[in-house]
């Protein structure tokens, strides 16, 4: 096999990495702290392949938030709201549903739903909404919950976590989200967000979730006050744990957004830096399958541009998103999934829409030599799951 890698500094990790090694937590770092973005990316690119072949993967989703107003007073957050601030809201189950119901209109096979600690609704609300949505459509998959909002609402139920999370799973909850697991180095996080729950926490509910046959994706806000060892950190913790259960579908680092918060960082992490972040993830990451580049906190075009770089999911549609545009960033709310399928097909890659758990709905014939990227031409697929399932 011939190397892309054929001299400097990382040629011995390439190596290792294109031989089935795994690298080590000072191999991380010495890549973080390499300045050879390409060679850390065509080692990336190793692994992708290995993994995923040559396709890349979408999603045809939806997000709610369904309130947020919030007890908490994380740092870093500028979503979360008092019941005195006049910018908070709260929807009804009712509002959510309609909302479920227009977006089910648009072909969505998703609901991605969170929101803050509310002060006073009921446990009720939640298991209640879970199952007005589960009626509108049996292949509609809900993604709901951080491990954090897991945590209120196992007291507000007065219950475990195993058993509110035996609740949730029977109204209807089909994965949980990777939100707030932010940097997992205590100090960090209490800089960060004070009062939330610990890296253990978060973990152990994920761990009870895997034990209970459920899936969920992991996430790794970087850029703000963390250093790169505590990325590194944070990496290991989530591989552990993926060794432990095996129940992570994804991974999802989430470039900082710096406005609007009590964080004293003046700018979002770098396209550079974002790069880095995402390869040296897919490359430490070696027991996960998927790496998504998160177009709403990087922009489309690098989260192409990261399909070269470790990365084989855009992620999703989306169609409204609340809580990183409040954060000051600049993407747009939605994608079209036309958008989606040319930037994977620009990067090189074969185009895949993908359920909640990365399995394919559908996989897209590739465009004959000098087609245009018309609708007739996205039409076409080489497979369609959805109607079978």
């Amino acid at each position: 096999m011939k190397l892309p890698v054929q001299r400097g500094e990382l040629r011995d990790l390439h190596e290792k990495v294109a031989a089935g090694g795994r690298i080590s937590e000072t191999d991380a770092l010495r890549l973080f702290e390499s300045k050879d973005l390409n060679a850390i990316g065509a080692i990336a690119d190793v692994v992708r392949q290995r993994k995923v072949g040559n396709r890349a993967s979408y999603i045809i989703n939806r997000y709610i938030n369904y309130s947020n107003y919030c007890i908490l007073s994380c740092q870093f957050c500028s979503f979360a709201r008092k019941k005195r601030d006049a910018d908070g809201f709260q929807l009804s189950v009712e509002e959510i549903v309609q909302k479920a119901r227009e977006a089910l209109a648009l072909g969505i096979t998703e609901l991605h739903i969170v929101g803050g600690l509310h002060p006073s609704l009921p446990f009720s609300y939640y298991t209640g909404m879970l199952q007005a949505l589960r009626t509108l459509d049996a292949r509609l998959q809900l993604k709901c919950f951080t491990a954090i909002e897991i945590l209120h609402l196992a007291w507000l139920a007065k219950k475990p976590v195993p058993e509110t999370l035996a609740e949730l799973k029977a109204a209807g909850l089909d994965s949980l989200t990777g939100g707030g697991a932010e940097i997992f180095r205590k100090e960090v996080r209490s800089a960060i967000a004070k009062g939330k729950e610990s890296a253990e926490e978060y973990l152990d509910v994920h761990r009870v979730w895997h034990q209970m046959g459920g899936r969920s994706t992991c996430t790794m806000l970087f850029g703000h006050v963390e250093s790169l060892a505590d990325r590194v950190d944070h990496l290991r913790q989530l591989r552990d744990l993926q060794d432990e259960t095996k129940g992570f579908t994804g991974f999802i680092p989430l470039p900082y957004q710096p406005e609007n918060n009590g964080i004293p960082v003046k700018t979002a992490p770098t396209g550079f830096d974002t790069l880095r972040t995402l390869a040296i993830s897919r490359i430490f990451l070696d027991n996960f399958d998927h790496i998504t580049a998160y177009w709403v906190g990087m922009g489309l075009k690098l989260a192409q541009v990261a399909l070269s770089y470790g990365a084989d999911d855009l992620h999703g549609t989306i169609i409204e998103e609340h809580i990183f545009h409040m954060a000051g960033a600049t993407s747009p709310q939605l994608q079209t999934e036309a958008a989606l399928v040319k930037a994977i097909r620009e990067a090189g890659r074969t185009p895949v829409q993908r359920n909640t758990f990365y399995e394919p709905i559908k996989i897209w014939e590739p465009l004959a030599e000098n087609e245009a990227e018309t609708d007739a031409g996205r039409s076409r697929v080489l497979e369609n799951n959805l109607a079978s399932a």
